[in-house]
């Protein structure tokens, strides 16, 4: 028996059963999570099966339907498979959307991330999206995104949430990111691309600190629901980038949002967290409640566990 795995395993488990999320033995391989966030050595799959058989995890842990869990959860498989079918469904609705902000100046990725990337969706769950834009021109590509998805009824605004789409992180296409935490690295470890995955893969490997919490993860090479351009929208998209490629609209724009997010109370409430760059854009005024939430939950339900 492999110790650190076996911590490794159990942390990993418990730490998903905060987002009622049961795991299959290889999303416990490939999401296996370090706490510490040290250096560690990858994990073959066939020693994760092994050790998530071992009589000490068993103790611990429990198996059906096969997903894993933590002891004295029953129903949370059968809630996840209904999770599932809720978000293939609703995977079906976003992706007409994002072929639709294809066409759109500025834009290099697309990704979904949250419960939807974790296939995790309940009924009114909306859509987080990650979206990557050309340096240089962040604030332009943002508000265009927001006026066109405002347009035509798809933006989440106050309690307008479900099947909308939620614009809450933007980056550049220099794809640095301010969050370096447990939280980020599993958020952009469920990452799903669904346009410009060429960006993606590129993202990942800027991004190389994800693999101190997540050693055995590595991006798909493939994505069935990936959306790629067509001359038609290549040509859209280069002829309204060439139409607004001066400065000083990104300027003008620039100093109109940013005065906008400074005087807008969720900024400075207690517990927010708002980041507005030039390489960055985030928006998440319950911050609080989401990473630093599910950590303290996590290291409850995980203090609660025999000593192992």
């Amino acid at each position: 028996m492999n110790t650190n795995l076996s911590k490794h395993i159990l942390a990993t488990i418990t730490y998903y059963d905060v987002m009622d999320y049961p795991m299959t033995s290889f999303e416990v391989w490939k999401h296996l999570t370090i706490i510490s966030g040290e250096e560690e050595e990858k994990y073959s799959l066939v020693d994760v099966v092994s050790e998530l058989e071992s009589e000490k995890l068993k103790r611990f842990i429990n198996e059906e339907k096969g997903f894993y869990f933590l002891k004295d959860r029953g129903g949370i498989a059968e809630e996840r498979i209904k999770r599932n079918k809720i978000s293939e469904r609703k995977f079906k609705r976003l992706i007409k959307m994002v072929s639709f902000l294809r066409f759109l100046p500025y834009i290099r990725m697309i990704g979904v991330t949250g419960s939807m990337a974790m296939k995790n969706a309940r009924e009114k769950s909306d859509f987080d999206l990650f979206i990557i834009l050309k340096q240089e021109r962040m604030f332009t590509g943002r508000i265009i995104i927001t006026l066109l998805l405002q347009f035509i009824g798809r933006r989440r605004y106050k309690n307008k949430i479900k099947d909308r789409i939620c614009l809450n992180h933007f980056a550049t296409d220099s794809f640095l990111v301010s969050g370096r935490d447990l939280f980020s690295a599993s958020e952009y470890s469920f990452l799903v691309p669904l346009y410009g995955f060429s960006e993606f893969l590129e993202f990942q490997k800027e991004n190389s600190w994800i693999g101190k919490f997540k050693p055995n993860f590595s991006p798909k090479m493939e994505n069935t629901k990936q959306i790629n351009d067509n001359y038609f929208s290549k040509t859209i998209k280069n002829f309204l980038e060439k139409v607004l490629n001066f400065d000083f609209i990104e300027y003008i724009l620039k100093n109109w949002q940013t005065k906008k997010i400074k005087n807008n109370p969720k900024t400075n409430q207690v517990g927010s967290m708002i980041i507005y760059e030039d390489s960055e854009l985030a928006f998440w005024p319950n911050y609080e409640n989401q990473g630093p939430k599910i950590f303290s939950n996590f290291k409850e339900r995980l203090d609660k566990i025999s000593q192992f």
